[in-house]
């Protein structure tokens, strides 16, 4: 058995142990909320680079379809409202041989300056 001397000497030292526990338990929680934070604004972003791509191969797929009218659908900074601040561009280049068509979209994020874009290039023979 302890005595008595002992004893008050450990007093305190189970409030301090507990004390520390819940700091490194609470450092946990901040980086998984941290952690979910960032994959939150990745998933996002993702989304975005997803809707630009389906975007350009709707119009490349349109501009196939309708081989000879493919002069009628370029377009230059054409407003898109499915991304924020989204524009899309349309270049067609007819040659002797073929149709070259190049579809650019762009669209920037609130509050950020870079502007992002997904452009895609084909030839159309016919």
């Amino acid at each position: 058995m302890k005595s008595i001397s002992t004893l008050r000497k450990q007093g305190g030292v189970v409030l301090l142990e507990g004390l520390i526990a819940m700091t490194i338990f609470a450092f946990g929680v901040l980086a998984i909320v941290g952690m979910q934070a960032a994959t939150s604004r990745a998933a996002g972003d993702a989304k975005y680079r997803v809707d630009a791509s389906f975007l350009v191969n709707q119009s490349l797929g349109l501009i196939w379809a309708d081989r000879a009218n493919a002069n009628s659908y370029a377009v230059s900074n054409q407003v898109i409202a499915s991304l924020p601040n989204g524009k899309r561009t349309i270049a067609v280049t007819q040659t002797a041989t073929d149709t070259q068509v190049t579809v650019t979209v762009t669209w920037q994020l609130p509050g950020e300056s870079t502007v992002h874009s997904h452009s895609s290039f084909t030839r159309i023979n016919g």
